[in-house]
Protein backbone atom coordinates (compact mmCIF):
# COMPACT_ATOMS: atom_id res chain seq x y z
CA UNK A 1 0.00 0.00 0.00
CA UNK A 2 1.55 3.46 -0.64
CA UNK A 3 0.82 5.92 2.00
CA UNK A 4 1.28 9.87 1.64
CA UNK A 5 1.40 9.67 5.26
CA UNK A 6 3.94 7.06 6.01
CA UNK A 7 6.81 6.08 4.08
CA UNK A 8 7.30 2.72 5.43
CA UNK A 9 10.25 2.48 3.15
CA UNK A 10 12.04 5.69 3.92
CA UNK A 11 11.72 4.72 7.64
CA UNK A 12 13.68 1.42 7.12
CA UNK A 13 16.42 2.85 5.06
CA UNK A 14 16.37 5.66 7.88
CA UNK A 15 16.71 3.13 10.87
CA UNK A 16 19.53 1.43 8.70
CA UNK A 17 21.11 4.29 7.82
CA UNK A 18 21.48 5.33 11.11
CA UNK A 19 22.96 2.01 12.71
CA UNK A 20 25.54 2.41 9.82
CA UNK A 21 26.62 5.54 10.91
CA UNK A 22 26.34 4.28 14.90
CA UNK A 23 28.97 1.84 14.09
CA UNK A 24 31.22 4.06 11.89
CA UNK A 25 31.34 6.22 14.76
CA UNK A 26 32.62 3.58 16.91
CA UNK A 27 34.93 2.23 14.36
CA UNK A 28 36.61 5.57 13.57
CA UNK A 29 36.74 6.07 17.46
CA UNK A 30 38.88 2.56 17.74
CA UNK A 31 40.44 3.98 14.31
CA UNK A 32 41.33 6.94 16.00
CA UNK A 33 42.48 5.91 19.38
CA UNK A 34 43.54 2.78 18.32
CA UNK A 35 41.25 0.98 21.38
CA UNK A 36 38.33 -0.44 21.24
CA UNK A 37 37.63 -0.60 24.98
CA UNK A 38 37.96 3.47 24.98
CA UNK A 39 35.56 3.83 27.75
CA UNK A 40 33.94 1.74 30.90
CA UNK A 41 31.03 2.21 28.30
CA UNK A 42 32.79 -0.04 25.70
CA UNK A 43 33.08 -3.07 27.95
CA UNK A 44 32.82 -2.23 31.71
CA UNK A 45 34.81 -5.08 33.13
CA UNK A 46 38.13 -4.85 30.86
CA UNK A 47 38.23 -1.12 30.69
CA UNK A 48 37.96 -1.77 34.73
CA UNK A 49 41.13 -4.38 34.56
CA UNK A 50 43.31 -2.07 32.11
CA UNK A 51 42.86 0.65 33.90
CA UNK A 52 43.98 -0.72 37.44
CA UNK A 53 47.01 -2.19 35.88
CA UNK A 54 47.88 1.36 33.88
CA UNK A 55 47.63 2.51 37.54
CA UNK A 56 50.45 -0.45 38.34
CA UNK A 57 52.64 0.18 35.43
CA UNK A 58 52.85 3.89 36.74
CA UNK A 59 54.31 2.77 40.00
CA UNK A 60 56.33 0.66 38.58
CA UNK A 61 57.76 3.45 36.00
CA UNK A 62 58.47 5.41 39.44
CA UNK A 63 60.49 2.36 40.66
CA UNK A 64 62.70 2.21 37.63
CA UNK A 65 63.36 5.85 38.18
CA UNK A 66 64.13 5.44 41.44
CA UNK A 67 66.60 2.25 40.79
CA UNK A 68 68.03 4.10 38.18
CA UNK A 69 68.85 7.22 40.96
CA UNK A 70 70.26 4.39 43.01
CA UNK A 71 72.62 2.61 40.29
CA UNK A 72 73.82 6.12 39.51
CA UNK A 73 74.95 6.48 43.27
CA UNK A 74 76.78 3.43 43.43
CA UNK A 75 78.16 3.51 39.58
CA UNK A 76 79.80 7.01 40.89
CA UNK A 77 80.72 5.87 43.99
CA UNK A 78 82.24 2.62 42.29
CA UNK A 79 83.42 4.94 39.61
CA UNK A 80 85.37 6.86 42.35
CA UNK A 81 86.55 3.41 43.97
CA UNK A 82 88.25 2.15 41.24
CA UNK A 83 89.91 5.13 40.51
CA UNK A 84 91.44 5.99 43.81
CA UNK A 85 92.79 1.93 43.75
CA UNK A 86 94.65 3.14 40.48
CA UNK A 87 96.54 5.98 42.41
CA UNK A 88 97.71 4.30 45.55
CA UNK A 89 98.77 1.85 43.12
CA UNK A 90 101.11 4.38 42.00
CA UNK A 91 101.77 5.26 45.36
CA UNK A 92 103.02 1.99 46.03
CA UNK A 93 105.47 1.93 43.54
CA UNK A 94 106.51 5.35 44.51
CA UNK A 95 107.27 3.82 47.96
CA UNK A 96 109.02 0.92 46.79
CA UNK A 97 111.29 3.18 44.63
CA UNK A 98 112.39 5.17 47.74
CA UNK A 99 113.07 2.59 49.60
CA UNK A 100 116.51 2.82 47.45
CA UNK A 101 118.95 4.80 49.64
CA UNK A 102 120.35 6.55 46.37
CA UNK A 103 117.34 7.75 45.58
CA UNK A 104 115.68 11.61 45.88
CA UNK A 105 113.23 11.41 48.04
CA UNK A 106 112.34 15.05 48.21
CA UNK A 107 112.02 14.16 44.55
CA UNK A 108 109.38 10.85 44.72
CA UNK A 109 107.62 12.89 47.83
CA UNK A 110 106.65 15.78 45.18
CA UNK A 111 105.46 12.53 42.99
CA UNK A 112 103.07 11.09 46.42
CA UNK A 113 102.03 14.41 47.29
CA UNK A 114 100.34 15.28 43.76
CA UNK A 115 98.92 11.51 44.16
CA UNK A 116 97.50 12.26 47.85
CA UNK A 117 95.78 15.52 46.02
CA UNK A 118 94.20 13.46 43.45
CA UNK A 119 92.82 10.79 46.05
CA UNK A 120 91.21 13.58 48.23
CA UNK A 121 89.53 15.39 44.85
CA UNK A 122 88.50 11.68 43.75
CA UNK A 123 86.70 11.28 46.72
CA UNK A 124 85.40 14.67 46.83
CA UNK A 125 83.89 14.32 43.08
CA UNK A 126 82.59 10.83 43.64
CA UNK A 127 79.24 12.40 44.66
CA UNK A 128 75.88 11.97 42.79
CA UNK A 129 72.40 13.60 43.96
CA UNK A 130 74.29 14.95 46.76
CA UNK A 131 75.76 11.51 48.18
CA UNK A 132 78.56 10.67 48.63
CA UNK A 133 79.85 7.36 48.84
CA UNK A 134 83.06 7.57 49.48
CA UNK A 135 82.64 9.78 52.66
CA UNK A 136 81.21 10.32 56.00
CA UNK A 137 81.02 11.48 59.26
CA UNK A 138 80.38 9.06 61.81
CA UNK A 139 78.20 9.22 64.53
CA UNK A 140 78.23 6.67 67.36
CA UNK A 141 76.70 6.22 71.13
CA UNK A 142 79.16 5.05 73.49
CA UNK A 143 77.82 1.37 75.47
CA UNK A 144 79.75 -1.15 77.59
CA UNK A 145 77.97 -4.92 78.03
CA UNK A 146 80.01 -7.45 80.52
CA UNK A 147 83.04 -9.33 78.30
CA UNK A 148 83.33 -6.31 75.67
CA UNK A 149 85.43 -3.40 75.24
CA UNK A 150 83.35 0.19 75.47
CA UNK A 151 83.80 1.70 71.80
CA UNK A 152 81.76 3.71 69.77
CA UNK A 153 79.72 2.79 66.83
CA UNK A 154 81.52 3.64 64.31
CA UNK A 155 79.41 3.35 61.02
CA UNK A 156 76.94 5.56 59.32
CA UNK A 157 74.14 4.59 56.91
CA UNK A 158 72.69 5.90 53.29
CA UNK A 159 69.87 3.99 51.90
CA UNK A 160 69.62 3.19 48.23
CA UNK A 161 66.37 2.08 46.37
CA UNK A 162 67.73 -1.61 45.36
CA UNK A 163 64.24 -3.60 44.84
CA UNK A 164 60.48 -3.68 44.82
CA UNK A 165 58.06 -5.90 45.42
CA UNK A 166 54.44 -6.31 43.86
CA UNK A 167 52.08 -8.50 46.12
CA UNK A 168 48.88 -9.88 44.94
CA UNK A 169 46.71 -7.27 45.43
CA UNK A 170 48.78 -5.22 42.85
CA UNK A 171 50.20 -3.08 45.51
CA UNK A 172 54.01 -1.77 44.63
CA UNK A 173 56.42 -1.19 46.90
CA UNK A 174 59.89 -0.20 46.72
CA UNK A 175 63.05 -2.26 48.81
CA UNK A 176 66.38 -0.32 50.35
CA UNK A 177 69.47 -1.49 50.87
CA UNK A 178 71.41 0.29 53.84
CA UNK A 179 74.88 1.03 52.32
CA UNK A 180 76.33 0.80 55.69
CA UNK A 181 79.31 3.07 55.79
CA UNK A 182 82.52 2.28 58.22
CA UNK A 183 86.59 3.06 58.49
CA UNK A 184 86.67 -0.09 55.77
CA UNK A 185 84.25 0.89 53.36
CA UNK A 186 84.56 4.69 52.96
CA UNK A 187 88.06 6.91 51.73
CA UNK A 188 87.93 9.42 54.55
CA UNK A 189 85.62 9.43 57.80
CA UNK A 190 85.54 11.67 60.87
CA UNK A 191 83.66 11.01 63.87
CA UNK A 192 82.46 13.39 65.79
CA UNK A 193 84.24 12.12 68.52
CA UNK A 194 87.79 11.53 66.82
CA UNK A 195 87.57 8.03 67.14
CA UNK A 196 87.37 7.11 63.33
CA UNK A 197 88.59 7.80 60.21
CA UNK A 198 88.25 6.19 56.56
CA UNK A 199 90.96 4.06 54.18
CA UNK A 200 93.01 6.78 53.26
CA UNK A 201 93.21 8.63 56.12
CA UNK A 202 93.44 6.56 59.38
CA UNK A 203 96.50 6.14 60.68
CA UNK A 204 98.59 3.18 60.46
CA UNK A 205 97.38 1.62 63.82
CA UNK A 206 94.13 2.95 65.13
CA UNK A 207 93.90 0.47 68.21
CA UNK A 208 93.37 1.88 71.78
CA UNK A 209 94.18 5.30 73.19
CA UNK A 210 96.37 8.12 71.87
CA UNK A 211 98.80 10.30 74.21
CA UNK A 212 101.24 12.33 73.43
CA UNK A 213 104.69 12.23 75.41
CA UNK A 214 108.02 12.75 74.54
CA UNK A 215 109.72 12.73 70.85
CA UNK A 216 106.43 10.58 69.72
CA UNK A 217 102.48 10.02 69.94
CA UNK A 218 101.80 6.41 71.23
CA UNK A 219 98.33 4.50 71.73
CA UNK A 220 97.80 2.48 75.00
CA UNK A 221 95.74 -0.49 74.91
CA UNK A 222 92.38 -0.55 76.05
CA UNK A 223 90.26 -2.99 78.53
CA UNK A 224 87.41 -5.25 77.99
CA UNK A 225 84.48 -3.71 80.72
CA UNK A 226 83.35 -6.41 83.13
CA UNK A 227 80.21 -5.97 85.30
CA UNK A 228 82.19 -7.98 87.78
CA UNK A 229 84.02 -4.68 88.49
CA UNK A 230 83.72 -2.40 91.90
CA UNK A 231 84.00 1.17 91.29
CA UNK A 232 84.84 3.88 94.14
CA UNK A 233 84.48 7.73 94.68
CA UNK A 234 87.09 8.52 92.27
CA UNK A 235 85.39 6.96 88.95
CA UNK A 236 87.84 4.28 88.80
CA UNK A 237 87.28 1.07 88.60
CA UNK A 238 88.71 -2.27 90.18
CA UNK A 239 88.51 -6.33 89.64
CA UNK A 240 90.76 -6.74 92.65
CA UNK A 241 94.25 -6.43 91.73
CA UNK A 242 94.47 -4.10 88.90
CA UNK A 243 92.70 -0.53 88.62
CA UNK A 244 91.23 0.80 85.17
CA UNK A 245 90.19 4.49 84.77
CA UNK A 246 88.82 6.09 81.52
CA UNK A 247 90.10 7.86 79.15
CA UNK A 248 88.22 9.29 76.32
CA UNK A 249 85.36 6.73 77.17
CA UNK A 250 87.46 3.96 76.83
CA UNK A 251 88.95 1.56 80.18
CA UNK A 252 92.67 1.70 80.19
CA UNK A 253 94.82 1.01 83.18
CA UNK A 254 95.17 3.14 86.32
CA UNK A 255 98.33 4.08 88.52
CA UNK A 256 96.52 3.27 91.84
CA UNK A 257 92.61 4.41 93.17
CA UNK A 258 93.19 8.12 92.88
CA UNK A 259 93.24 7.05 88.60
CA UNK A 260 95.80 8.95 87.51
CA UNK A 261 96.77 7.23 83.61
CA UNK A 262 99.21 4.76 83.43
CA UNK A 263 100.96 5.65 80.62
CA UNK A 264 104.67 4.26 81.38
CA UNK A 265 103.96 0.41 81.40
CA UNK A 266 105.34 -0.33 78.18
CA UNK A 267 103.37 -3.50 77.73
CA UNK A 268 100.31 -1.79 77.32
CA UNK A 269 101.96 0.17 74.77
CA UNK A 270 101.16 -0.81 71.19
CA UNK A 271 102.87 0.92 68.30
CA UNK A 272 101.12 4.04 66.28
CA UNK A 273 101.37 6.84 63.86
CA UNK A 274 99.00 9.05 62.54
CA UNK A 275 100.74 8.76 59.40
CA UNK A 276 98.00 7.59 56.43
CA UNK A 277 97.69 7.40 52.59
CA UNK A 278 97.08 10.75 52.36
CA UNK A 279 99.06 12.48 55.40
CA UNK A 280 102.63 10.24 54.75
CA UNK A 281 105.68 12.04 54.03
CA UNK A 282 108.73 10.17 53.01
CA UNK A 283 110.85 13.25 53.85
CA UNK A 284 110.21 13.18 57.40
CA UNK A 285 111.20 9.26 58.65
CA UNK A 286 112.36 10.87 61.33
CA UNK A 287 109.66 11.93 63.01
CA UNK A 288 107.76 8.53 62.11
CA UNK A 289 110.19 6.69 63.41
CA UNK A 290 109.94 8.13 66.78
CA UNK A 291 106.12 7.51 66.60
CA UNK A 292 106.58 3.83 65.76
CA UNK A 293 109.76 2.68 66.96
CA UNK A 294 110.75 5.52 69.59
CA UNK A 295 114.07 7.42 68.89
CA UNK A 296 116.36 4.05 68.77
CA UNK A 297 114.43 3.08 65.67
CA UNK A 298 115.66 2.51 62.28
CA UNK A 299 114.29 4.83 59.82
CA UNK A 300 114.44 3.06 56.37
CA UNK A 301 112.24 0.35 58.35
CA UNK A 302 109.27 3.26 58.25
CA UNK A 303 109.10 3.12 54.95
CA UNK A 304 108.20 -0.88 54.58
CA UNK A 305 106.06 0.17 57.20
CA UNK A 306 103.97 2.11 55.05
CA UNK A 307 103.84 0.01 52.09
CA UNK A 308 102.57 -2.62 54.42
CA UNK A 309 100.02 0.32 55.36
CA UNK A 310 99.19 0.52 51.83
CA UNK A 311 98.62 -3.18 51.03
CA UNK A 312 96.38 -3.36 54.01
CA UNK A 313 94.36 -0.17 53.06
CA UNK A 314 94.36 -1.93 49.16
CA UNK A 315 93.10 -4.83 49.94
CA UNK A 316 90.03 -2.60 52.12
CA UNK A 317 89.53 -0.43 48.88
CA UNK A 318 89.79 -3.69 46.58
CA UNK A 319 86.53 -5.24 49.15
CA UNK A 320 84.62 -1.97 49.10
CA UNK A 321 84.68 -2.11 45.19
CA UNK A 322 83.47 -5.41 45.40
CA UNK A 323 80.97 -4.94 47.45
CA UNK A 324 79.67 -1.81 45.49
CA UNK A 325 79.98 -3.54 42.28
CA UNK A 326 77.94 -6.38 44.00
CA UNK A 327 75.18 -3.87 44.44
CA UNK A 328 75.63 -2.43 40.98
CA UNK A 329 74.68 -5.87 39.36
CA UNK A 330 71.65 -6.16 42.04
CA UNK A 331 70.23 -3.14 40.70
CA UNK A 332 70.79 -3.80 36.91
CA UNK A 333 68.98 -6.49 37.64
CA UNK A 334 66.11 -5.50 39.20
CA UNK A 335 65.83 -2.66 36.69
CA UNK A 336 65.65 -5.05 33.77
CA UNK A 337 62.84 -7.33 35.31
CA UNK A 338 61.19 -4.34 36.15
CA UNK A 339 61.12 -3.45 32.52
CA UNK A 340 60.45 -7.17 31.45
CA UNK A 341 56.81 -6.47 34.20
CA UNK A 342 56.21 -2.81 32.29
CA UNK A 343 56.43 -4.41 28.92
CA UNK A 344 54.54 -7.54 29.86
CA UNK A 345 51.41 -5.45 31.95
CA UNK A 346 51.55 -2.95 28.74
CA UNK A 347 50.86 -6.29 26.47
CA UNK A 348 48.45 -7.73 28.31
CA UNK A 349 46.28 -4.25 28.17
CA UNK A 350 46.95 -4.71 24.77
CA UNK A 351 44.83 -7.93 24.62
CA UNK A 352 42.24 -6.54 26.46
CA UNK A 353 41.85 -3.02 24.71
CA UNK A 354 43.77 -2.35 21.77
CA UNK A 355 42.21 -2.57 18.61
CA UNK A 356 43.17 -4.86 15.57
CA UNK A 357 43.89 -1.77 12.86
CA UNK A 358 43.93 -4.12 10.36
CA UNK A 359 40.36 -5.01 11.43
CA UNK A 360 39.32 -1.48 11.96
CA UNK A 361 40.51 -0.23 8.97
CA UNK A 362 38.49 -3.39 6.88
CA UNK A 363 35.44 -2.57 9.01
CA UNK A 364 35.19 0.95 8.54
CA UNK A 365 35.74 0.50 4.53
CA UNK A 366 32.82 -1.54 4.97
CA UNK A 367 30.62 0.74 6.79
CA UNK A 368 31.51 3.57 4.41
CA UNK A 369 30.36 1.55 1.47
CA UNK A 370 27.29 0.33 3.51
CA UNK A 371 27.02 3.92 4.20
CA UNK A 372 27.16 5.27 0.40
CA UNK A 373 24.11 2.12 -0.46
CA UNK A 374 22.28 3.73 2.81
CA UNK A 375 21.66 7.15 1.28
CA UNK A 376 21.19 5.95 -2.14
CA UNK A 377 18.31 3.73 -0.32
CA UNK A 378 17.05 6.38 1.19
CA UNK A 379 17.04 8.93 -1.68
CA UNK A 380 15.02 6.14 -3.59
CA UNK A 381 12.28 5.53 -0.68
CA UNK A 382 11.82 9.36 -0.83
CA UNK A 383 10.58 9.51 -4.44
CA UNK A 384 8.15 6.93 -3.80
CA UNK A 385 5.48 9.64 -3.06
CA UNK A 386 6.27 11.58 -6.40
CA UNK A 387 4.43 8.56 -7.86
CA UNK A 388 1.60 9.80 -5.82
CA UNK A 389 1.10 13.13 -7.44
CA UNK A 390 1.27 11.53 -11.19
CA UNK A 391 -2.01 9.54 -10.80
CA UNK A 392 -3.31 13.07 -10.28
CA UNK A 393 -2.12 14.79 -13.17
Amino acid sequence: MTSILTNIAAQSALATLRTINSQMQNTQEAVSSGLRVGEAKDNAAYWSIATTMRSDNGAISAVEDALGLGAAKIDTAYSGMEAAIDVVKEMKKKLVTATENSVDRSKIQDEISQLQDQLKSIADSASFSGENLLKATFVGSLGATNGSILSFAVKDVKTIVTGFVRDSNNNVSVKTTEAVQTSDTVLFGNHTEGMAHGILDIGLIYDGIPYEEGNGGWFIKTFQYDSSWTVNENGVYSDGTNYYTRRDGLFVKALDASGGFDKSSTTNVIMHSNASITTMDITQLGTYRDQIFGPDGDEDMVIDVFISHTDKQLAKMTDAASSLGSLSKRIELQMDFASKLSNAIDSGIGRLVDADMNEESTRLKALQTQQQLGIQALSIANTQPDTVTQLFR
